[in-house]
């Protein structure tokens, strides 16, 4: 969600106007603010560097009395997660154990920001609230000085099925499929476990080009389907400062990058699918990093998966083999296999 500081593309401008004016009706009509919080991570004071996490939420405009209200699972249109009205610049009070600091929105309403702590290493809820409004709570993962193993995992047809990004599907997926009309790849959860079970501590990480509006339903269906718990590194789904559109790819290269300077005591066990740019991503990454990677697990898309995905069942111009790798790479249609190829590696 971190944008240049340049001069606003045109369309990221049409966008703040359009916000600010709804902002101004609604607030007219009664309605509040309120804190969406999202899960974070931050690490332990090291190298004479204190401790700190990074604080991902946002503050939205809700009738008064339906903030925080559940929606029943299973009959949410995907649409509802983007109409929403975010509030610019409001401040943020970020507590954490015994530290307190106060940030501030971005245009599109979003908190996305590194506020030092004292926490120790594990899972901790930390509080965001509005100067004037109740607390509301964000699980934050604390990486210890020690820690050296965690897992980038993709989202879609990774830990998934959704048969993006084509965009009528995407679009289908996104915006009309009830929350439940999504399905689990096989075998993918367990072995995520076992990873967390055999090296306790593990940051699990999932990264998408996915918007942050999606996140509830995100993490519903990974809580339903026995996913370990972590965070949710989406982006934001709108123009930016330099165009229309965001890069995807620019979006997983940049946080890679940023995982590998924020914990440099950790080796990323990258885990994703063939549908698009996994392999490229992580390849450039393992490239740029390869002290950083302790290996690379890609998902085999089925025949129809690969004609939705690509639109074609063969492969792309650009697509490497597991040789080209500077560290070790597996592939496999699921995750029973995956976990076998990753024993047989060494990499579990």
């Amino acid at each position: 969600m971190t944008e240049s500081r340049a001069k606003p593309h045109l369309a990221a401008v049409l966008e703040a106007r359009a916000d600010a004016v709804v902002e101004q009706v609604l607030r007219g009509r009664g309605w509040v603010p309120h804190v969406v919080a999202y899960p974070g991570y931050g690490s332990v004071a090291r190298d004479g560097a204190p401790g700190w996490i990074r604080v991902l939420g946002r503050v939205l405009l809700s009738r008064p009395g339906t903030a925080g209200q559940p929606r029943r699972q299973g009959l949410v249109r995907g649409w509802r997660s983007f109409v929403t009205a975010p509030v610019a610049g409001a401040q943020v009070v970020v507590t954490a154990g015994s530290s307190t600091g106060t940030v501030r929105t971005n245009r599109s309403g979003y908190v996305d920001a590194v506020v030092e702590c004292d926490l120790p290493a594990g899972t901790h809820e930390v509080t965001l609230r509005l100067p004037d409004g109740e607390p509301t709570s964000a699980v934050v993962t604390v990486v210890g000085a020690q820690q050296t193993l965690g897992v980038v995992s993709d989202i879609d047809d990774t830990v998934m099925i959704t048969s993006l990004p084509r965009p009528l599907i995407a679009a289908w997926n996104t915006f009309v499929l009830h929350e439940q009309a999504r399905y689990v790849v096989p075998g993918m959860a367990p072995l995520y476990r076992e990873i967390v079970v055999r090296q306790p501590g593990t940051l699990v990480v999932y990264l998408s080009t996915g918007a942050f509006n999606v996140a509830p339903t995100l993490s519903r269906f990974l809580t339903r389907h026995g996913y370990p718990a972590g965070p949710l590194l989406l982006t934001d789904w709108g123009p930016t400062n330099t165009g229309w559109f965001r890069s995807g790819r620019q979006h997983k290269a940049a946080t890679l990058r940023r995982l590998a300077r924020e914990l440099p005591q950790v080796r990323w066990l990258l885990i994703g699918d063939d549908g698009q740019h996994d392999p490229d991503i992580y390849l450039d990454f393992a490239r740029e990093y390869p002290q950083h990677v302790r290996g690379i697990a890609i998902r085999q898309l089925t025949t129809g998966e690969r004609v939705l995905s690509r639109g074609t069942t063969g492969p792309r111009p650009e697509d490497h083999g597991p040789a080209e790798a500077p560290v070790p790479e597996v592939r496999a249609p699921d995750g029973t296999g995956l976990g076998d190829a990753l024993r047989r590696a060494g990499l579990l």
